[in-house]
């Protein structure tokens, strides 16, 4: 199966100046566990998961103030549409991380998280398929 048909298109965009807890809130709204982070001044993009949010809450920062762009990664590692899911799961093992930003063209597409892998792998009528 390829990325393209395994990945969520429905992705989270919020911007650098947003708090972390009004970024927490949207991704709670959501169901999703990453968003999307857009930054008008700056070429690219950057990724703001729930273990960013996470690990602020831990260092005791105020969530009201602290900014995604203050606690981001802007080194994002993405994934090619027509990846197979199993090159998508082999490049977040290998990363340590749990989702990835799908670009075709420069242009996000969609995201896919290990939860969108296990599924299919779940789904899937034989692991040989996959």
């Amino acid at each position: 199966m390829r990325v393209r048909e395994a990945m969520s298109s429905n992705v989270l965009v919020v911007g650098p100046e947003h708090t972390l807890r009004q970024a927490a809130q949207m991704m709670s709204q959501r169901g999703v566990g990453s968003a999307v982070v857009v930054d008008p001044d700056s070429e690219g993009i950057g990724i703001m998961t729930e273990r960013d949010v996470l690990n602020a809450i831990g260092a005791g920062l105020d969530c009201d103030v602290e900014r995604t762009a203050a606690h981001l990664t802007w080194d994002v590692v993405y994934a090619g549409p027509d990846w197979t899911v199993h090159e998508a799961a082999e490049a977040m093992a290998r990363g340590g991380f749990r989702h990835l930003v799908v670009l075709d063209d420069g242009e996000v597409l969609g995201m896919i998280s290990v939860r969108d892998i296990v599924r299919v792998w779940v789904d899937a009528p034989a692991v040989a398929s996959i």
